[in-house]
């Protein structure tokens, strides 16, 4: 009898959490992803802003699977789904048969109709995406320094990131602490002390998802580090030469998005039904009503709690979520009766403004300030993966905190968004 083939789309948090359930289960594991990396997506702006080099919060996804003969990696992108012919279609013209399909291909940037804004203000979802942040930020200080005009210098070392949600916060934080407490000595031309960082947000506070003390708190913690936060009004209009919010234009060379996502096509693929983000609408077991062997988790699954909200975007539900659908595998093939319906369970929300605030908000127990900072650092080198990427990780914030000196300030690699000055 042929081994149960089960095809994973996705190397994220819920894709590996999937496969590590599905140990020891009687199938055949071929794990699908367009880059041959997992990404720690958490920390990923702390590589876009110097702080951490991109090999500490990411590992080769076949060098994760070297012991499991059942897992087969596949570095390749899906272009559709054949649902009657049981197959998987990749770029490189292959097809892919499956018994079960776990589709977990996350998300992607979302412009709110404005796809064109993405040439100025790139997202941060990727290692490319965080490595063209990153040399930005840095080229926009090289440059004011050879700026022979002040309103130049001045739109140079003017930072706009669109969005207060964790990302948004916590790369406003960093920026304004490189700007005002790293770089001042290594300039002669410049000032980088006199860097604006704008955090745009058009909501009325910032950190929506957490109570509105601690949301406070951060905006607070934020105007102290030097961010100026702009609520209550959306942009509305953003190119290479700066950012209007409202009716105020903002001159500025360096501007990053982190105000909205969507899903990947994983919908589209499948003909499935969707939300207005794209996502594939699942069942109680998290496959789609009409086809039970396929399933979608993570960024790209709309999951609604018992409260009738939707399951968040972050690691813990996707991992959650792969979990699941692992038992949901493995009591099929054993003819054994299928686990209740997916329930998430919240473990909190945390997020980090510079490198001596935090907020944490896990229900009951809330806590802000220098030592909510440390249970942060804690958690996050808790679930890096290996032992050299928590000491190496470790290593970096222990320096920044001692030193305030950022260790990955390499401009590596050209621009891939548009032509570069």
């Amino acid at each position: 009898m042929q081994e149960h083939h089960v095809v994973v789309v996705g190397g994220g948090f819920g894709g590996l959490q999937l496969v590590h359930g599905l140990e020891g289960a009687p199938v055949r594991i071929t794990l699908i992803d367009r880059r041959n990396h997992h990404l720690f997506q958490p920390l990923l702006y702390q590589v876009a802003t110097t702080a951490l080099a991109t090999s500490e919060i990411a590992w080769p996804i076949r060098h994760l699977y070297r012991d499991r003969k059942e897992v087969t990696t596949l570095l390749a992108e899906v272009t559709g789904v054949d649902r009657a012919a049981r197959t998987v279609h990749l770029n490189t013209g292959e097809t892919i048969r499956f018994d079960t399909l776990v589709l977990a291909t996350g998300a992607r940037h979302a412009y709110f109709g404005h796809d064109e804004w993405e040439r100025s203000a790139p997202g941060l979802k990727t290692l490319e995406d965080a490595t063209t942040i990153r040399r930005r930020l840095l080229r926009a200080f090289e440059r004011a320094e050879l700026a022979t005009s002040e309103e130049e210098r001045q739109a140079l070392l003017t930072f706009v990131i669109i969005g207060a949600g964790p990302t948004g916060v916590e790369m406003a934080g960093m920026i304004a602490e490189l700007a005002h407490k790293a770089l001042p000595a290594e300039f002669r031309n410049v000032d980088t002390r006199k860097t604006r960082v704008l955090l745009v947000e058009a909501g009325p506070r910032v950190l929506p998802v957490f109570t509105e003390d601690l949301s406070a708190y951060a905006k607070e913690a934020l105007e102290k580090l030097g961010v100026e936060v702009l609520l209550g009004t959306p942009v509305t209009a953003c190119s290479d030469e700066g950012v209007t919010v409202g009716e105020t234009h903002y001159p500025c060379r360096t501007v990053v998005w982190a105000a909205g996502v969507q899903a990947s096509p994983a919908a589209k693929w499948l003909n499935a039904a969707a939300d207005r983000a794209g996502r594939a609408i699942v069942g109680p077991q998290l496959n789609l009503e009409d086809d039970p062997d396929i399933f979608v988790i993570g960024d790209t699954a709309a999951v609604n709690q018992e409260n009738g909200k939707p399951v968040p975007g972050i690691a813990p539900a996707a991992k959650q979520q792969g979990a699941y659908v692992a038992k949901v595998i493995k009591a099929r093939l054993d003819g054994k009766p299928f686990p209740s319906p997916f329930r998430y369970s919240h473990q909190g929300n945390l997020a980090t403004i510079g490198k001596r605030a935090a907020v944490i908000d896990f229900g009951r127990f809330k806590l802000k300030g220098v030592l909510a900072w440390w249970i942060w650092g804690l958690a996050h080198i808790y679930f890096l993966i290996g032992t050299r990427s928590r000491l190496a990780v470790a290593w970096s914030w222990l320096w920044i905190y001692l030193s305030g000196q950022h260790s990955a300030r390499l401009i590596t690699q050209k621009e891939t968004l548009k032509d570069e000055a």
